[in-house]
């Protein structure tokens, strides 16, 4: 199977958004090829860090919650 790293690289940034607290800190619990293309993109700050959590950048974390907001939202008639 052929995957597309864009729409993981959303999906996940959608993930990182949705989950985030204190204002765009979000826990760094996924694939290191996909937190390092993130990184390399400006959205988040170097994962490689020693810290458990990574900080998205604003227009990120607001892209993230766009994302987030069309994949994950309930639709009216489906699933209630």
């Amino acid at each position: 199977m052929q995957l597309d790293d864009q729409r993981i690289d959303e999906t996940v940034l959608a993930l990182l958004a949705l989950f985030s607290f204190d204002g765009g800190r979000s826990w760094k619990g996924y694939n290191w090829d996909v937190m390092d293309r993130l990184y390399a993109q400006g959205c988040i700050d170097n994962p490689r860090s020693n810290f458990k959590s990574v900080c998205l950048e604003p227009q990120a974390l607001e892209r993230g919650l766009a994302i987030a907001e069309q994949l994950f939202s309930k639709r009216p008639g489906i699933g209630g």
